[in-house]
């Protein structure tokens, strides 16, 4: 039997919890595992080295510090952004991730902090930023990846993918 290590495609279903209980995420709600490729950092270090050797059918609760998630919190504050310095119609939601140039000229993620009237505060930090992560993860499917996938550094549904 196949188990998990660098080169596999491996689809996966969970549930998310911050250490307080609450539900942040599930792939349950949208009805499909998640793909990823192993040894290509396409999910949390600390969960992708959990889930290393792992076989299909394998159910696994990892619990995943802030620094191998999305980081401890660091920085300024929340910035103040005008929402017409935002694009006319553009749908602007807390948590969701924009990109923005750097005064050096230098393309940065950044993430929607809160909305306040027309004021959007954006952050450096990824919304899970200090946050510890707890996963129920059930293991659905382990691959070979494709040649192609492994040159990309992601898996690739049916069919293949477009660029």
């Amino acid at each position: 039997m196949s188990t998990i290590a660098d080169g596999k495609v491996v689809a996966f279903h969970y549930t998310l919890t911050n250490g307080e209980g609450e539900k942040l995420d599930s792939s349950h709600d949208r009805g499909e595992p998640l793909p990823y490729l192993h040894g290509a950092s396409n999910i949390v270090p600390g969960l992708e080295k959990q889930l290393g050797g792992l076989e299909v059918g394998a159910k696994l609760q990892a619990v995943v510090p802030p620094g191998e998630g999305y980081g401890e919190r660091g920085g300024p504050p929340p910035q103040p952004v005008p929402r017409n310095a935002f694009p006319e119609g553009m749908p602007i939601e807390k948590g969701m991730p924009v990109q923005a140039q750097s005064p050096d000229g230098q393309m940065m993620m950044l993430f929607i902090d809160r909305i306040e009237d027309d004021t959007v505060y954006v952050d450096h930090n990824h919304p899970l930023a200090g946050v510890e992560l707890h996963f129920d993860v059930e293991i659905m499917s382990i691959r070979d990846a494709s040649d192609e996938e492994k040159a990309h550094g992601h898996p690739h549904g049916p069919g293949g993918h477009h660029h």
